[in-house]
């Protein structure tokens, strides 16, 4: 169960335990608000760390693209020295790091969408705490002059034609996606061994062909590449 699921049926709960009371209707308003507001700030620590792992995202991907950068200026640097293997091998660890940062890159823009997606969410939440708090003297005053059975249905009521409910159930669906997310990037990381193999199956023609480039475009085409 994920913490807005759990903030969701507290706010259940605390308003249906105290009408069980028979409570006055004005403490009934008042603790509905509080548990909002309490559920309104622990939903902003979800959206936090959502950003914090959009953010970690985006750093692999930049990490991985200068690496790439950086092993494209070892293997001309290898050539230069005469040393073709250094450079292969060089240009290999600069195709695993760009194969890297495109994968980081696919996760963080998922990941961005779902943090968007989340500040929505809260900012609606937010306002519509705002619009309780403004018309809480009004709710008190037409639940203090009701009936207790009209009180009953209005307080049951409230938060679900208020749809402060309905903001926590779309951000807890959201939140699921992330773990769903999660879970299948531990999946791919185990079966990552493998596929990286069977990648390299067929990678050593296309670092012939790289390095067949990257000599030409140094003038040194005259030495031929190993062929696969």
């Amino acid at each position: 169960m994920t913490i807005l699921d759990r903030l969701s049926r507290l706010l259940r709960a605390n308003v249906n335990d105290m009408i069980s009371k028979a409570e006055d209707p004005q403490k009934i308003i008042e603790q509905a608000l509080r548990d909002m507001r309490d559920a309104y700030q622990q939903a902003r620590a979800e959206v936090a760390d959502a950003m914090a792992q959009s953010a970690k995202l985006e750093r692999e991907t930049n990490t991985n693209r200068k690496l790439a950068d950086e092993y494209g200026s070892k293997a001309a640097e290898a050539l230069r020295g005469g040393s073709e293997d250094l450079a292969r091998e060089a240009l290999r660890r600069k195709k695993n790091h760009e194969d890297l940062a495109t994968g980081f890159q696919d996760q963080f823009q998922r990941q961005q969408a779902t943090v968007d997606e989340l500040k929505t969410q809260l900012r609606a939440l937010e306002a519509k705490i705002d619009e309780m708090e403004a018309k809480k003297e009004l709710l008190q005053a037409r639940a203090q002059t009701a009936r207790a059975s009209q009180t009953l249905e209005r307080v049951s009521g409230f938060d679900k034609s208020g749809s402060a409910m309905d903001a926590f159930e779309e951000m807890e669906r959201k939140v699921a996606q992330q773990e769903d997310r999660a879970q299948a990037m531990g999946q791919l990381r185990e079966e990552g061994d493998l596929d990286a193999q069977l990648r390299n199956l067929g990678r050593d023609r296309e670092i012939d062909d790289e390095l067949a480039k990257l000599k030409a475009s140094m003038g040194m085409g005259g030495t031929d590449t190993k062929q696969g």
